[in-house]
């Protein structure tokens, strides 16, 4: 009995896309992270910058953004 040709195309292209699908919500998450940090610095950067308090404000909102993303990160993680 001879084999279709690519099945092992297809059935490696369907692990691909199950990988990809099974990592979507940690992928989210990560970029959550990041995007947490980077908006709280940015906001303590330019309420520093406003209020003359410079790096205070900036790092605030370094610690804050680090725990709103771990939070969102954390929830994904403990989900499954």
């Amino acid at each position: 009995m001879m084999k279709q040709k690519g099945s092992s195309f297809n059935r490696s292209f369907d692990y691909f896309q199950k990988i990809i699908r099974d990592s979507g919500p940690v992928a989210a998450a990560s970029y959550g992270l990041i995007g947490a940090v980077i908006l709280f610095i940015l906001l303590g950067y330019f309420l520093d910058r406003w209020l003359g308090t410079a790096p205070w404000l900036m790092m605030v909102g370094l610690l804050i953004g680090l725990g709103a993303g771990f939070y969102e990160l954390s929830k994904i993680m403990w989900k499954k």
